[in-house]
């Protein structure tokens, strides 16, 4: 029999996310203009996963990666993102742990900020 991973207790979902949903827009020259937008806020467990080496412009970033574990939710998938106060999360992949769905599993790597140096 298969094991699943242990849930997180309820009293570490703690770390208040935004769910942010990306709209886009023309932007008059045959491309698009992407933001994002606020939406629902979600109660969840992070953990660490690692590092993510990600080339960009011919040099090779690492990124922090990060498990977050929240409840199970519809539509949940990877052109949206999480945030977490300043902190921006880029969601990779969605999993469930357990065929009942009752959580989530979102395989995120934390984004740059944009202001910081």
């Amino acid at each position: 029999m298969p094991t699943t991973p242990p849930r997180p207790p309820l009293g570490a979902r703690r770390r208040r996310f935004v769910l942010e949903r990306p709209l886009e827009e023309p932007d008059g020259f045959g491309g698009v203009l992407r933001r994002y937008v606020a939406g629902p806020v979600l109660w969840g467990a992070i953990a660490p996963a690692g590092v993510v080496e990600r080339p960009a412009g011919g040099r090779t970033d690492t990124l922090a990666a990060y498990r977050v574990t929240l409840r199970g939710r519809p539509a949940l998938d990877p052109t949206m993102r999480l945030a977490a106060g300043p902190r921006r999360f880029a969601i990779r992949a969605v999993t469930e742990p357990d065929a009942l769905g009752r959580d989530l599993i979102c395989h995120v790597e934390e984004l740059a900020r944009e202001g910081a140096s």
